[in-house]
């Protein structure tokens, strides 16, 4: 077939793929209560059934798009739904933890192949200027869109189906792309000479996964500092190993970026901002069953004017910047995110309009935020590295998600855990401690009054975990505000 007279079909099928790999970014937030019973599931393995996806997908981004150069970015973009599809049969029949965090880590090896070949392929593809932004700007609002709808979605599988529901609806989708990409999509090759390291991209993924293991294994009950210091050891040196790799002539990452203050800035910006609302999504998807007491529909309904704020506070900044040029505008939004995050958790005891009400506005300056970053980091690197930024754009979304669930999750576990009240007529009821799943399990053996207090100590302590998440969160974004508003203003700051 013509690729030129079926180039807007080409962009579904691109535009496919990437809702897939948004929407299993924050699919299965709604579902973890729902996993907890089914796979016995710890507090330190549901974080890791999240986390790894994200993880893995952060190590191998930024050295997939070369390789897609070297084979092709069609045969790559096809791998990549090849091994999408059978990592979601696996995840869909895990019978374990284990097996699931795997099947997630394969997954987001898919994932990885699959996200930078899909702009080369609409950049192919679409030879007309103004029919190329069109087609990028719908890429851009199906990516974002996708990861807003991930709860809905899980809400609406889960309430009808099983938890494994919410990966098998990956693989037809996966079958008809794959069959209609060999049909359709040409195989288009860079000739450029830098060679694919792998070496690099599993020392950044290691080095990650380790940091990660630290984190959570000091969020645990009785934590193993030994283990602790073996994963920061490793952690450091392999990044130190991939620093030395660095200096070769062919590195994976610019490190002229690095030394750009205003581009530093908004690439940490981006990073704490998908990793603050990754966490906020995490605690609440959490709150609203397993406190609030929502049915996992109720509880993704509740998450759509976040979705639906952000998808308007995106445009709206990029908008602002065009029109006003505004350097300072990273630092003002970041600000208006912290505060919108204080407000909504000062809405938790007015009703659940008032509380979605303040989720929307929150989900605006997400959007806002998440814009500004990107504006201020293409800016910042120029049209000779704007290749570069782009992949780095890319990856505040998945590295900052990571991060976000690690520290925050942690932090989520270690002030439950601490501030969790076991009855007296409680007895062996400590591994109440591991999670608010756990102790609402626990409760259903102790008759009457006894349960219900365990219950409703949990509930407190859960209580507690949120706001805490939600404080850190807020001084996170004030910090970060700070010092953007810093770096920028010294950088365009005159020479006397």
């Amino acid at each position: 077939m013509n690729t030129t007279r079926h180039r807007w079909l080409v962009l579904v099928i691109v535009s496919m793929a990437c809702l897939l790999v948004a929407i299993d970014m924050t699919v299965l937030y709604i579902a973890l209560p729902a996993l907890t019973r089914e796979l016995q599931a710890s507090s330190s393995e549901k974080l890791w059934i999240v986390n790894m996806y994200p993880l893995v997908i952060a190590g191998l981004l930024l050295g997939a798009g070369t390789l897609g150069n070297r084979i092709g970015h069609k045969r790559l973009f096809i791998s990549g739904l090849f091994i999408f599809g059978v990592a979601s049969l696996l995840a869909a029949f895990s019978s374990s933890s284990p097996m699931l965090i795997f099947a997630r880590a394969l997954l987001g090896v898919g994932a990885a192949a699959m996200m930078p070949t899909t702009l080369a392929i609409i950049s192919s593809t679409f030879e007309d200027h103004n029919e190329r932004s069109i087609a990028v700007a719908i890429w851009a609002v199906v990516v974002s869109g996708g990861a807003a709808v991930g709860p809905l979605i899980g809400g609406l599988l889960l309430e009808y189906f099983w938890w494994g529901a919410m990966f098998v609806i990956n693989v037809p989708i996966v079958l008809i792309a794959c069959w209609l990409s060999g049909r359709l999509i040409k195989n288009i090759k860079n000739d450029s000479a830098q060679p694919w390291d792998l070496i690099a991209s599993l020392q950044i993924m290691v080095a990650l996964i380790s940091l990660v293991f630290a984190i959570n294994e000091i969020a645990r009950q009785v934590p193993s500092y030994e283990a602790v210091a073996v994963a920061l050891v490793i952690c450091i040196s392999v990044a130190l190993l991939f620093a030395r790799r660095q200096r070769s002539e062919s590195p994976l990452i610019d490190r002229q970026l690095f030394r750009n203050p205003v581009f530093c800035s908004a690439f940490l910006a981006g990073l704490m901002g998908a990793g603050c609302l990754v966490a906020i999504n995490l605690v609440l998807s959490q709150r609203l069953q397993l406190v609030v007491g929502l049915s996992p529909l109720q509880a993704g309904l509740y998450f759509l004017p976040l979705s639906l704020g952000a998808l308007v506070g995106g445009p709206l900044s990029g908008w602002f910047l065009l029109r006003f040029k505004n350097e300072g505008l990273l630092a003002f939004v970041l600000t208006l995110y912290a505060a919108g995050i204080a407000m909504f958790l000062l809405s938790f005891s007015y009703p659940i309009f008032l509380q979605m009400v303040c989720l929307l506005l929150l989900g605006v300056c997400f959007g806002a935020c998440m814009t500004a970053a990107s504006h201020t980091m293409m800016s910042a690197a120029g049209p000779e590295r704007e290749g570069m930024a782009a992949s780095f754009d890319d990856l505040t979304v998945q590295l900052g998600g990571a991060l976000g669930i690690a520290i925050m999750g942690s932090l989520m576990s270690i002030v439950y855990s601490r501030t969790l009240s076991i009855p007296e007529d409680t007895l062996n009821a400590e591994s109440a401690r591991d999670g608010i799943d756990s102790a609402i399990l626990m409760a259903e053996q102790f008759p009457g009054a006894v349960g219900d207090s365990l219950v409703m100590n949990a509930h407190q302590a859960f209580e507690n975990s949120v706001f805490s998440v939600l404080a850190a969160a807020i001084i996170v974004l004030l910090v970060i505000a700070a010092w953007v508003r810093f770096n920028v203003s010294r950088a365009i700051k005159p020479a006397v």
